[in-house]
């Protein structure tokens, strides 16, 4: 077996590892019950098999240009991905989109129970009065 044969089956089995992992993440946000759960599955296995896609397509394709391409959008992924969920969770957070029992610690109740009593206090104050 040459070594351009092995690298091709190396780069087979990282495409269909990848393209499983994405699969995997695809049904997760179909069947997770809540936001957060969807969230995560969104992250998580959906970045590790776009990873392994491009690892597969790098040992595949072996120049220059096209690795340097690969690894740009691998890098572009791994930045933006993990900030969009958390966004995603932060604005769901204050609604009820998400399932509060699931949650292991709560860090941002104290948070919110502020803000709404903020948000309370506004709305019974009068307006105030303007001279000019």
């Amino acid at each position: 077996m040459t070594v351009d044969a092995f690298l091709d089956a190396v780069a087979g089995v990282c495409l269909i590892a990848g393209a499983l992992l994405s699969l995997a993440a695809g049904i997760a946000l179909v069947r997770f019950p809540d936001v957060l759960s969807r969230m995560h599955a969104a992250a998580k296995p959906q970045v590790l098999g776009l990873l392994l896609v491009l690892l597969g397509c790098a040992l595949r394709l072996r120049t220059g240009v096209d690795i340097t391409t690969l690894v740009l959008v691998g890098m572009f992924q791994l930045a933006t991905a993990p900030v969009a969920a958390h966004m995603v969770g932060r604005a769901a957070y204050p609604h009820e989109d998400i399932r509060r029992d699931l949650l292991i610690a709560d860090e941002l109740a104290d948070h919110l129970d502020r803000l709404r009593a903020d948000r309370s206090e506004e709305a019974e104050a009068p307006p105030p009065v303007r001279t000019p």
